[in-house]
């Protein structure tokens, strides 16, 4: 009898029972979580599904209610659907957690609700909110700075600066602000003539020396020599754009010929020959390259702020709302204008 139990008294058998016994717990621990995954997962997907399709108030009123969800779980839905761009949902979500949620979080979940009203274009009653929250607490400059953007969007530039005084008593920096809005009441004031606006915007360029983008995208337009005349030539980078695309009429060679920076990127444009090379790529390329090859300048513009690219030209940035921090940057691009005329050209 002995002999036959034997095996059972080998080391090496109890080794192997060792393993057998730790590859069945690995196994029935690796199907059991992925058992449990799936689960989770079913639920999850069954929670999604009642979002595929807008639900109405009444039922989202009963899925708030219940209480499934914390309210903090339902604050974070509500911002996906806000960064997906789904505001239509996000409002909806905040509207109800006004309705049934915790009135410890109504300030912070109305402010959440104006912002979205704001973002999706709704302004009056994104204005409305905020005017609501203010009115309880008026040392809210979060909501402040919202409504001075409102009031901008909705060209009331004169409540736009009542809203200044409130965010200084606040200690808050306005002057950059009022400046900007002292501009737009000039460019959109359909009283002044072009000259008294180009000599009220002077005025306040001569005051500051800021905002020279937007001075003198104006004044450019209007009335180039007095652009020209008023230009501080050290500044001409902050315009290549504009300057780049004026016409060889409207140049002033006596201030081109003294400005470095000036005669390298009107090389590079062709109009002159003053310049052999330049320590900026995109003008040293254009100033080597024979005629004959068609490339130009192209130009994007950079919010300093928040790095964000824009294909065209701002004074206060879409997204995070700075105020004059674009920044042009160039790139080299074939010149179809030019194929398409030589293409004309060859048909005469």
């Amino acid at each position: 009898m002995n002999t036959f139990f034997i095996e059972f008294r080998d080391p090496l058998f109890g080794v192997i029972v060792f393993f057998v016994i730790i590859f069945m717990i690995t196994f029935f621990s690796y199907w059991f979580n992925k058992f449990k995954k799936q689960e989770d997962h079913k639920h999850l997907d069954n929670f999604l599904k009642q979002f595929n399709a807008t639900p109405s108030q009444d039922e989202l009123k009963v899925l708030i209610s219940s209480g499934d969800l914390s309210e903090k779980s339902w604050l974070l839905l509500a911002n996906s659907y806000f960064k997906d761009g789904n505001y239509e949902k996000s409002i909806e979500i905040y509207s109800e957690l006004l309705k049934v949620g915790s009135k410890s979080n109504s300030r912070d979940t109305m402010f959440l609700l104006a912002k979205t009203y704001f973002k999706a274009g709704f302004l009056e009653r994104s204005k409305k909110i905020f005017l609501e929250i203010l009115q309880a607490n008026p040392r809210t400059p979060q909501a402040l700075r919202y409504l001075l953007l409102i009031y901008e969007h909705m060209k009331d530039y004169s409540s736009a600066l009542e809203v200044l005084e409130p965010l200084e008593v606040l200690q808050e920096s306005v002057t950059v602000e009022s400046t900007y809005l002292r501009i737009l009441i000039i460019l959109n004031n359909t009283e002044l003539t072009s000259i008294e606006r180009v000599e009220e915007l002077l005025t306040i360029y001569k005051e500051n020396h800021i905002f020279t983008y937007m001075i003198f995208e104006y004044i450019f337009r209007v009335d180039y020599k007095l652009a020209w005349k008023n230009l501080d030539s050290s500044k001409s980078e902050l315009l290549v754009d504009i300057l780049y695309n004026l016409g060889r009429e409207h140049l002033d060679l006596n201030i081109i010929n003294k400005n470095g920076y000036l005669r390298e990127l009107y090389s590079a444009k062709g109009y002159i020959q003053e310049a052999k090379s330049s320590s900026v790529f995109e003008f040293n390329v254009l100033i080597n390259l024979d005629n004959s090859v068609n490339a130009k300048l192209s130009f994007e513009y950079v919010c300093d702020s928040c790095k964000n690219v824009y294909p065209f030209a701002f004074h206060r940035c879409s997204s995070c709302h700075s105020i004059d921090s674009s920044r042009v940057e160039m790139s080299l691009v074939k010149n179809y204008s030019k194929d398409f005329g030589e293409e004309n050209n060859s048909f005469q």
